[in-house]
């Protein structure tokens, strides 16, 4: 199926966006009024957008009813600060019942039982169940749309952070296996990043992987193989030598297994994959 945008509802194209571009991570903003009342939102159309200067980025979207702007979006700019507290699992029915369209003069910290605490830097206050929070000026603010739906970038500078204690690790960095983190999926459903769910992948930072093309064919053509494999092997930063192969080859064990089919290889190959042992995975393969 292809979609034209054009002939879509905003509600219609919004189900799309959320749905496919997922999981977010959750902006829980705290926010004050020119007469300094507090508001409390969620916003999933969040993200760091860079280290230096630390700057992170939101967007309210308007009303997908009358088009009208939230009180997030009125209040910074007001006041142009936000203290953008992270979610995680213990908070999340709160951080969603704040989502309410209460109105102006609520306080949402106190709908859902949250800790007010009160900024070093910034005039609103942050959660004090989140386990990390960011004081922030708001640098800019940039209106996308219009009508209903439209968005807002608030772009902020973060001057503090906080850091609840049980969630660092000895050396002073996040935990990030105990934060117990959710994200945000499309309709009412949430992802919880618990750590068996977490996968390490080798950066190719500062390494120059071959690429799956400088694999030998027929390992790219492999039926058995996946895409994922290939390109764990194609990030190694060179081909086995042809002393190594042979020394494999040798093997006893190894020369019973490559009496087998190609197939089988390949299976026993990907078998050392998933345990980690990439290099002699496709030793394995070469030889």
């Amino acid at each position: 199926m292809t979609i034209d945008t054009a002939t879509l509802t905003p509600r219609e194209t919004y189900a799309y966006l959320s749905g496919a571009v997922a999981p977010r991570p959750i902006c829980f903003a705290s926010t004050i009024d020119a007469n300094g009342k507090v508001n409390l939102s969620p916003f999933s159309f969040f993200n760091v957008v860079s280290g230096a200067p630390p700057l992170l980025a939101f967007s309210p979207l308007l009303s997908g009813r009358d088009g009208s702007a939230k009180d997030t979006l009125n209040n910074v700019r007001a006041v142009p600060e936000v203290t953008i507290n992270i979610v995680n699992h213990a908070i999340v029915e709160q951080m969603s019942l704040t989502s309410t369209a209460y109105p102006t003069d609520v306080n949402e910290f106190e709908k859902a039982a949250l800790t007010q605490v009160q900024s070093d830097v910034v005039t609103p206050p942050r959660v004090g169940e989140s386990p990390v929070s960011f004081e922030c000026v708001v640098d800019q603010v940039l209106p996308l749309g219009k009508g209903p739906m439209g968005g807002n970038l608030i772009i902020a500078r973060v001057v503090r952070i906080h850091v609840r204690d049980e969630y660092l690790a000895a050396d002073g960095t996040l935990d990030i296996r105990t934060l117990d983190l959710v994200g945000r999926m499309g309709g009412a459903d949430y992802i919880r990043a618990v750590p068996e769910s977490l996968f390490e992948i080798p950066k190719p930072i500062r390494t120059l992987g071959i690429g799956v093309d400088g694999l030998p064919v027929h390992i790219r053509n492999s039926t058995i193989l996946t895409g994922n494999n290939l390109g764990r092997l194609g990030n190694l930063e060179q081909l086995p030598t042809p002393e190594e192969i042979s020394n494999l080859a040798s093997n006893a064990g190894v020369k019973e297994a490559l009496r087998g089919s190609l197939e089988q290889v390949h299976r026993l190959a990907q078998a050392y994959l998933k345990r980690g042992e990439t290099k002699l995975a496709l030793t394995i393969l070469m030889a």
